[in-house]
Formats: structure tokens, C-alpha cells, sequence
């Protein structure tokens, strides 16, 4: 059985078991076919290295790294239900949510919203 270098299962094992798994953030599934990638919910260089990863659409991960810093998501953010409630990533679940699974476009020029 084949397996996906990130130690997910291949597209064609992930047809075959049943339904997609769904994205933590916005809650829509994540179909084999979508841009998808790892999230440590403690940033690796903020000791979170070995901890809990979770699997998103590469839109949402994006989106989480241009809203916070790496500092901000250690101290606040390192749950989904936390991430969730962040305001500007709220707004932009609301949005996402009305795409497809697979839908993906890049994360607008302004990155993060400097203090």
C-alpha cells in the first residue's frame, strides 16, 4: 500500500477507505485531489517540534501564517477552536466556506498586520 511522503495516505488508499477528513478551520472536507499540508499547532521554532499537527487546505494554512506570527500562535492560537475565533481568520472562513474543497488561490500581498 502506498503512502504519501507526510505519512498520509495516497489519493487512491484515501478514495478507497472512505470520506475525505475535513479541515479543522474552515470545515469543509478536504478532498484527495485539493492542495492540502501539516500544521503544527505549536510552531516548530517555538517548541511545538514532535507536537500535535493537524491536516488543513493549503488556503486555510496559508492564511493562518500571513494573520499571525509564529510568536502569536504559541502564546494564543494553538488550537482551531482559537484560530477559529481570530477576527480576521473568522472573516475569511465565512468566505472560504462558500468555495469548493478544492478551491485555492493565493494569500493577498498584505502578509501580516504589523502593531
Amino acid at each position: 500500500m502506498p503512502c504519501h511522503p507526510l505519512g498520509r495516505k495516497s489519493p487512491e488508499d484515501q478514495a478507497i477507505e472512505g470520506p475525505p477528513p475535513i479541515c479543522p478551520i474552515c470545515e469543509r472536507p478536504i478532498p484527495a485531489g485539493a492542495k492540502q499540508s501539516l500544521h503544527h499547532l505549536v510552531p516548530k521554532l517555538k517548541g511545538g517540534k514532535g507536537g500535535p499537527v493537524v491536516l488543513l487546505h493549503q488556503i486555510c494554512h496559508n492564511e493562518i501564517h500571513a494573520a499571525l506570527t509564529e510568536a502569536e500562535l504559541a502564546r494564543d492560537y494553538h488550537t482551531p477552536e482559537a484560530l477559529r475565533a481570530h477576527p480576521r481568520l473568522a472573516k475569511f472562513i465565512a468566505w472560504v466556506r462558500k468555495r469548493p474543497p478544492t478551491f485555492h488561490s493565493k494569500t493577498p500581498a498584505r502578509l501580516r498586520k504589523r502593531k
